[in-house]
């Protein structure tokens, strides 16, 4: 005898599909406030910069000081989720998050404002994870999480879109501060709707593991660190090669530490015996490089080789963020029909005759010859490659182990970004010394070739599963 799920005769939908939809929303909605913020106030800096003084060098931390601690904490973010679970852990990343914006829009001096940047990001640090084990937790069937998978990422995208726009909007109709004080009661409408929406688990009762946190937090910081600061000096420099030595120094050992030392590591190293975990881990780091190839570099040409204004370069990029978003709600069809690995090399596909295009960019060109259509398929490869990188990533982890293998992903995805923008940076400086668009066009041509390899260790990914 089959249970039937009752339907409610009024046409309305059962309880359970209305849980699940406010979770989707809630989820997508983190996701939202978490990629806002690392873009929000980059059109905000000289407003801030001329009311509180910041020195040359210093107003790069408002920008930094989030993606620092966001990248550095995620894994440790993850790690909570799975031992407190992802209620607690989203909620007081949301209560963290609220508060530090509440403290960055009130700042009186540039250290202040520091300090709340570098607090946001911790929050967002624990968001981030949560999230991710939300969707594994809450959303059930192969078809429903790839649905879940393709609006958490789209939404990441329309967060990254609407940040220089609202940052500007915010900015000259108001203040600088509206920009951090907006989520404030974003922030506890996300919290209260988390402590209503979400299942209530138990705490596992484990040490933390201490020596794996310091090292892997403080190994990821450094790694981070240094690659930011090849921005304004050589790879070979002290400033760039130190941090970048220590932060690969630190890994080392907190690897050593998670296989040799803690009873109950941080990272349990079993989980990259998943075979999805090690692919898709892998994946995302060579992922993000591709992104930011888009989305920074795409900004930078038009404004550099095509003499656009900021204002006019980011809605030049809006068709792509809104093909990105599309397809992104595509893939969740794609995937369970084909299979994860399919699709994602049907995206590296869309990644390699956009770059290729893109590559022949010059000073004369235009915009609707030489940019419009190759950004179009560079984001229907996004659409395509990351929802699915992101499914297959956590898909296969343990239930004890959720949160810690979405915090892997994100990381992957991050730190993948900031090694990425710092090595296609080193690139378009050293070729275009000539001219700005003989920089780019190598830009591209290597984020073609970045492609290439994805597609190749696409092939590592698992087959399609037969449910």
């Amino acid at each position: 005898m089959t249970t039937e799920t009752p339907v409610d005769t009024r046409g309305r939908a059962p309880a359970a599909s209305r849980t699940a939809g406010i979770v989707l929303v809630l989820v997508c909605a983190c996701q939202f406030v978490v990629i806002l913020d690392a873009s929000i106030v980059n059109v905000a800096l000289p407003s801030i910069d001329r009311e509180l003084g910041f020195s040359t060098s210093g107003i790069a931390w408002v920008v930094d000081g989030y993606l620092l601690t966001f990248a550095g904490f995620m894994l440790l973010g993850g790690r909570a989720a799975d031992l407190l679970g992802p209620r607690r852990t989203l909620t007081a990343g949301l209560v963290l998050f609220s508060a530090a914006s509440l403290a960055g829009g009130l700042a009186a001096t540039a250290e202040m404002l520091v300090a709340a940047r570098v607090a946001q990001g911790v929050g967002a640090a624990l968001m981030a994870p949560a999230t991710l084990v939300v969707i594994n937790t809450h959303v059930t069937g192969d078809r429903a999480r790839a649905r879940a998978f393709g609006a958490w990422s789209a939404s990441g995208g329309v967060g990254g879109m609407a940040g220089a726009l609202a940052g500007g909007a915010l900015t000259t109709g108001l203040s600088w501060r509206w920009v951090f004080l907006v989520n404030v009661p974003v922030g506890a409408v996300l919290a209260a709707l988390a402590v209503v929406a979400l299942t209530r688990t138990g705490r596992r009762r484990e040490p933390l593991d201490l020596a794996g946190a310091i090292c892997g937090t403080a190994g990821l910081a450094a790694l981070v660190y240094g690659v930011m600061r090849s921005a304004g000096g050589a790879w070979t420099s002290v400033p760039v090669a130190g941090p970048i030595l220590a932060g690969l120094l630190l890994l080392g050992l907190f690897g050593l530490v998670e296989a040799r030392v803690a009873a109950r590591p941080i990272l349990p190293l079993r989980v990259f015996r998943i075979r999805g975990v090690a692919a898709g881990g892998a994946m995302l780091v060579v992922f993000g490089a591709v992104a930011i190839a888009l989305w920074y570099f795409t900004a930078l040409y038009l404004q550099d080789a095509l003499g656009y204004g900021a204002l006019a370069a980011g809605l030049g990029q809006t068709p792509a963020a809104v093909a990105f978003m599309a397809v992104a709600r595509c893939a969740a069809v794609l995937v369970p029909r084909f299979g994860v690995r399919p699709v994602v090399l049907a995206g590296c596909a869309f990644f390699v005759a956009g770059f290729g295009w893109l590559a022949r960019a010059h000073g004369g060109g235009s915009y609707a010859v030489d940019v419009l259509g190759p950004t179009l398929l560079v984001a229907v490869g996004i659409g395509l490659v990351f929802p699915s990188l992101m499914a297959a990533t956590t898909a296969g982890a343990p239930a004890g182990d959720a949160g810690v293998v979405g915090g892997v992903a994100a990381t992957a995805q991050q730190v993948g970004g900031s090694i990425g923008l710092a090595v296609l940076a080193t690139v378009a400086g050293t070729a275009g010394a000539a001219t700005p668009a003989t920089g780019y066009d190598r830009v591209f041509l290597v984020a073609a070739g970045l492609a290439v390899a994805l597609a190749a260790t696409a092939l590592l990914l698992p087959g399609r599963r037969h449910d």
